[in-house]
């Protein structure tokens, strides 16, 4: 962290290169550097400032990045390996990279250099967030997701998380390189993927089912019509034939609420091969379940659960929600007719994202719905629900 003289140094530096800025933006990234060094060695002259090489080095890359890019997240941004990144108030920067989330040894000055640094990421979106809109929830243009929450909602200061986009195939292969998912069970997947198995992916929060929906959505053949249905967009597929719909609150004055249900039973009627529900939560699994059954096979999405079986659980819970009134009975026939696999995914205490189980639906069994895990070494367990 900034000394409190550096701060105020760095403040009234800003404050003779508030008429620069324009000129900066112009420069590439080594002249802006040469540029605000030459600045940084007049300014320091005049104020009769002396510091030593490095701390000078570090300060005008500081003062740069503030003043043209996102201040201490630019060197998060050119990280590849960081995945994530959490942002607690001013003073706390957490990361997640390779699946370990640790704390970054800088932060920022205060909170309106944070605030600002908001504004710099969302305004370009056409968003603004503030104490009468606090909440803010987005995708960048490189993909990747941001979400905003202010005080007085939030109460530890300005919080931010920044979900990074990284593609499917690096994904991959760095899922197998850290151990989440074994080359088996990698080849297995592609293989029901391509077959076109329905399948839902499982697990807690955080642990990796967006990320694994991505996985499995980059096996699905380049030559078909894929509708994806997200509250907020984060799939990134390469097929050609994409069409991404988000889902949308209502205004303040409660009108034009368009829910992921609402979006499942418009994607029917538009000629899909498959279609990818970022995550089901409520009655909309009973279209899901009815479009997985009704000529849409191969059809992926994601559900919290702790377990294969207690996916199945929440499901009926799911389905029984909505006003169709279905018997527990014939919800467990449409579960046993529309899945074919469960993927559970779980987080353990170090941090890491495991692949815990995949399971077949197979059935009933005395009117209760059969999962079947597969161990691919060709042990079975059986379980019913």
């Amino acid at each position: 962290m900034m000394s409190s003289s550096l701060i105020g140094l760095k403040v009234a530096l800003k404050k003779r290169l508030a008429d620069k800025s324009k000129e900066l933006v112009l420069l590439d990234q080594s002249q802006r550097q040469r540029y605000l060094e030459d600045f940084l060695v007049e300014f320091t002259r005049q104020e009769r400032i002396i510091l030593p090489d490095r701390t000078f080095k570090q300060f005008a890359e500081q003062v740069m990045n503030e003043i043209v890019g996102l201040g201490p997240l630019e060197r998060l941004f050119s990280d590849p390996d960081i995945s994530e990144i959490m942002i607690n108030g001013h003073n706390e920067i957490y990361i997640e990279k390779r699946g370990r989330i640790q704390q970054c040894d800088f932060s920022f000055d205060h909170n309106d250099q944070l605030l600002y640094t908001i504004d710099k990421i969302i305004a370009p979106l056409g968003l603004h967030v503030d104490e009468a809109n606090p909440m803010v929830d987005a995708r960048l243009p490189d993909g990747s997701r941001v979400n905003v929450i202010l005080p007085p909602v939030s109460l530890c200061g300005p919080t931010v998380t920044i979900r990074r986009f990284i593609g499917p195939t690096k994904i991959l292969r760095e899922l197998i390189a850290n151990q989440t998912m074994t080359e088996s069970e990698a080849s297995y997947l592609k293989r029901a993927v391509v077959d076109k198995k329905n399948i839902i992916v499982s697990g807690g929060t955080s642990s990796g089912k967006t990320t694994m929906l991505n996985v499995l959505s980059s096996f699905i053949q380049i030559d078909e019509r894929l509708i994806t249905i997200e509250d907020t967009a984060e799939l990134q597929l390469d097929q050609p034939h994409v069409v991404s719909l988000e889902s949308r609150s209502a205004n303040t004055e409660g009108e034009g609420e368009v829910t992921i249900r609402d979006l499942v039973r418009n994607a029917l009627r538009m000629r899909p091969d498959r279609i990818i529900v970022g995550e089901v939560r409520g009655a909309e699994a009973l279209d899901m379940l009815q479009a997985m059954n009704t000529g849409h096979e191969g059809s992926l999405t994601t559900a919290h659960a702790n377990s294969c079986i207690d996916l199945i659980k929440r499901l009926e819970v799911m389905v029984m929600m909505s006003e169709v009134g279905l018997p527990l009975q014939p919800v467990r026939e449409q579960i046993t007719a529309s899945i074919d696999l469960i993927m559970q995914m779980d987080r353990t205490k170090d941090g890491a994202r495991k692949v815990v189980d995949i399971a077949e639906v197979g059935g009933l069994d005395d009117g209760r719905v059969v999962v079947r895990s597969i161990d691919l070494t060709h042990k079975k367990n059986v379980g019913t629900v």
